[in-house]
């Protein structure tokens, strides 16, 4: 086999593999192997003490009506505190949070605007309770979602819960949960089971307050490194709780989405050197799930480009030349697709190869950002839509 030869079929094996073959492998893993763990019952004298930490920046619009949802919280209130840590916000952030003050919530109103890991560090070592609720200034919380994570630290093996996020139009407000996310909510509930969950989403999870390890300053995806540092360092499990629910809007539009998908991939090239360690086979169905579910996806967009290059360098061959075709086809129809009107139903199943063509493009940009040092940890203020300003 030519080295062309076995470059193209090598990458395209690699990308299927990530997409396709390992989804398939681990449910079936899951079911074999799996560990389906009950949870605690949920009383009160039982539950930790919790502090929910809120970091912003510039969300005056919407941080009353996030406090105003943690202040109803189905958690006992002697045994809850509320931190929001403003970072360097320019609005009435800080102003809007003061005014709880008496209600229970805690500011901390730092001057400069540092990035999420400063603030979170910082509030953090402010905190008082046993374990750590986290959450976004722009997140609706389900009221008894802080009770369904708090409920399995009684069980001493567990570091981290992770709760169930659904994602709602900003429109509609109706459930935006697309293919690709009921995908990626399948692989976190089949790798749960099998102790291989890897991150959080920082709408809503929570940890053990004494297992938190500050992070760096410049840390791009905080929620996916957190909890992956407990587990590195003390082997504790992270556990999965669709019942805990956390509801957010999708962005606002294309160009949005892009550019979150761009710093996400960004912070994923960054976090390999923090938990390389968890890559060690040693680690079980962990690092199985660490190299098929997030390395080899963050690989994906080489894969393709060494895919397409080593199939230019076969176009003389016939059989090569028509893949090099359908290949061709193929990202043309990726770019077209978002010109044909929604409400053609022919055209949604092959939607997908947008998504996909999408997703891995931005990946490649979040590469660059990240290589060259243009993906800061500081963070601009998502646009919201205007029923989630007025919520």
């Amino acid at each position: 086999m030519t080295g062309p030869v076995a470059a193209l079929w090598g990458s395209l094996a690699l990308v299927a593999y990530a997409y396709v073959v390992y989804p398939a492998l681990i449910h079936v893993a899951s079911r074999a192997f799996g560990r389906r763990s009950m949870a605690p019952a949920a009383v009160d004298d039982d539950l930790p003490t919790a502090s929910l930490v809120l970091a912003a920046f510039n969300e005056e619009a919407v941080i009353g009506a996030r406090l105003a949802d943690a202040l109803a919280m189905d958690y006992p209130a002697d045994r809850l505190e509320i931190l929001v840590g403003s970072d360097g916000s320019t609005d009435g952030t800080a102003e809007v949070a003061r005014s709880f003050e008496g209600r229970g919530v805690r500011l901390l109103d730092f001057p400069l605007n540092r990035g999420k890991a400063s603030v979170l560090n910082d509030a953090v070592a402010a905190s008082t309770g046993e374990i750590l609720l986290m959450s976004d200034a722009n997140t609706r919380v389900e009221p008894g979602a802080a009770r369904c994570l708090a409920r399995w630290f009684a069980d001493p093996e567990v570091g981290a819960v992770v709760g169930r996020l659904v994602l709602v139009d900003p429109v509609s407000g109706k459930n935006a949960d697309g293919l690709y996310w009921r995908y990626e909510t399948f692989l976190k509930t089949r790798e749960a089971t099998l102790g291989a969950l890897l991150g959080a989403n920082g709408a809503i999870y929570a940890i053990r307050r004494c297992l938190y390890e500050p992070i760096p300053p410049g840390t791009i995806v905080d929620d996916f490194v957190i909890p992956l540092l407990a587990t590195q360092r003390t082997g504790c499990r992270l556990v999965y709780d669709r019942e805990a629910v956390a509801v957010e809007e999708t962005a606002p539009g294309v160009g949005a989405e892009f550019r979150r998908r761009a710093r996400i991939g960004a912070g994923g090239y960054q976090s390999i050197g923090m938990l390389w360690r968890l890559l060690d086979p040693r680690r079980g169905w962990l690092a199985l799930a660490f190299w098929s579910h997030k390395v080899l996806r963050w690989l994906g967009p080489f894969f393709l480009l060494g895919a397409l290059a080593a199939n230019l360098a076969l176009a003389g061959r016939p059989f090569y030349r028509g893949m090099l075709a359908a290949q061709v086809g193929f990202y043309l129809l990726a770019g077209l697709l978002p010109m044909v009107p929604s409400r053609v139903r022919l055209a949604r199943p092959l939607r997908l190869s947008t998504m996909f063509v999408g997703m891995n493009a931005a990946l490649l940009v979040g590469f660059c950002r990240w290589l060259f040092g243009r993906q800061k940890g500081t963070w601009a203020r998502t646009e919201r839509s205007a029923a989630e300003v007025a919520r």
